[in-house]
């Protein structure tokens, strides 16, 4: 086990939005480090976002992941000889990170259209609270309220 927690590393904003949640999302996107190619995919995405909805693509970029952040989640303790899942909640970096990890993995599984489509509308598809990531996030929840007779058992 570490002895101490590593420092949260800085990220620059992007240029266009101005905004630490389109980077964050770049560097995720971002493949064998390429990243002109994932800021490109990106802001065709969000370019396709606010053809499709008319409104700013930041507001429904934020909204969506809000949607999509879980509360609560399940993690596996050891209690005598047994494993529980012990419902906790969700802080809100780890809330954000699931969310980007689960649109993008939608998007990502989607198929038929390139990749920018994709993720807007399965961006689209969590700004409406429908879709594969917020599925992923139903689970989560059905997960922590399932185990809520282990609840005592907090790490």
């Amino acid at each position: 086990m570490r002895r101490t927690k590593p420092e949260k590393r800085e990220v620059a904003p992007d240029l266009r939005y101005n905004s630490m949640t389109v980077s964050y999302l770049v560097n995720r996107i971002m493949k064998n480090g390429k990243k002109s190619a994932a800021v490109r995919m990106m802001y065709e995405a969000m370019d396709i976002l606010h053809e499709k909805t008319g409104k700013d693509a930041l507001e429904v970029l934020e909204d969506a992941l809000k949607n999509v952040g879980p509360l609560m989640e399940v993690k596996p303790r050891r209690v005598g000889g047994a494993t529980y899942q012990i419902p906790m909640e969700v802080s809100a970096s780890r809330r954000m990170t699931l969310a980007m990890h689960w649109i993008l993995e939608a998007a990502r599984n989607r198929t038929g259209k390139s990749f920018p489509e994709c993720f807007a509308t399965e961006l689209l598809d969590a700004y409406n609270q429908q879709g594969t990531a917020m599925r992923k996030r139903e689970e989560a929840h059905k997960m922590a309220e399932a185990n809520r007779a282990f609840s005592h058992y907090r790490v």
